[in-house]
């Protein structure tokens, strides 16, 4: 008869042996709740580092949107260090749910120091316009359409300003990455120079859609990018996001949805739906950007 020990460390050994079938089943995704378990058995990669150097100006306005249901959005326009002249190529970025364009500057992002280091290292210099779209996943959502104040309202205000809104760049991070994907189909390659979607916010079933941004099926099919990679035909499109992000499996099946043909880049590794990941592939992403924004 096996003594309690052999019996103990015996169990220890199941265990041990199941932790790590766990964590092969979770680093090739095939787990239910992988992203939980991604994060605890710290499958999920070093968090990127907000760069220690000193950021460009940072010029903060409001105006009433109509498009917006007379709300007044707060808005940036995030600069590299000297680059002051709106001569400059112009990215919108589009915030996640639940935060606004302040939190883009913020430490959770620190995007523009990440944009100052990018030009210290040679990168191609651009600004930066950063609107606050609410929650509804910037399409329109319960009479208020935060894509239509970007195209009709901030782009008329920046190009008041003397920047060239004609061809521009987008940027996102989950909702806001499903909205620069839905942008860019909107304005097509003619008014888009390249589009980065970070950690996209992506459903293939209407059911799983968040009541945040679609109350129903219809609204979802309505404004849904998920069949539509067609419309981004002729526009550079770079797509990340981590392999244990809830949205890992959707975004991998929306991105296999390209032709062979299209200009695709797209990446896959550990990472979860956090700034920390976000950080991380900034400096890949604000490089994609440069090389094609204002060529």
């Amino acid at each position: 008869m096996p003594s309690r020990r052999s019996v103990l460390l015996g169990g220890a050994g199941v265990v041990a042996a199941g932790l790590v079938a766990a964590g092969a089943g979770i680093e090739q995704g095939l787990l239910p709740g992988r992203p939980f378990f991604q994060e605890h058995l710290g499958l999920n990669g070093e968090d990127g580092v907000i760069p220690d150097v000193e950021p460009g100006p940072e010029l903060e306005d409001s105006f009433t949107s109509a498009a917006r249901g007379g709300v007044e959005v707060g808005w940036s326009l995030i600069l590299p260090p000297g680059g002051e002249d709106p001569a400059l190529p112009l990215v919108v970025a589009l915030h996640w749910l639940g935060v606004d364009h302040r939190s883009l500057t913020g430490n959770e992002l620190g995007l523009d120091r990440y944009l100052a280091q990018h030009v210290a290292d040679g990168g191609a210099p651009f600004a930066i316009a950063a609107p606050d779209g609410g929650t509804g996943y910037w399409h329109l959502h319960d009479g208020d359409d935060a894509g239509a104040m970007v195209t009709d309202e901030l782009l008329p205000i920046l190009q008041q300003r003397g920047y060239d809104t004609t061809r521009i760049g987008l940027l996102g991070w989950s909702m806001g990455g499903y909205g620069v994907l839905r942008l860019a189909g909107l304005r097509g390659p003619d008014a888009t120079a390249a589009v980065v979607a970070s950690s996209p916010a992506l459903w293939k079933d209407a059911d799983d859609a968040s009541p945040s941004g679609f109350d129903d099926a219809e609204e979802y099919e309505e404004s849904s990018v998920f069949d539509d990679q067609a419309q981004l035909t002729g526009i550079p499109v770079r797509v990340d996001i981590g392999t244990g992000d809830p949205f890992y499996r959707d975004v991998q099946d929306y991105v296999a949805g390209f032709s062979d043909s299209a200009d695709v880049t797209s990446t896959f590794e550990p990472g979860g739906h956090t700034p920390g990941y976000w950080r991380r592939m900034l400096p890949a992403q604000l490089d994609f950007l440069g090389r094609r924004v204002g060529s």
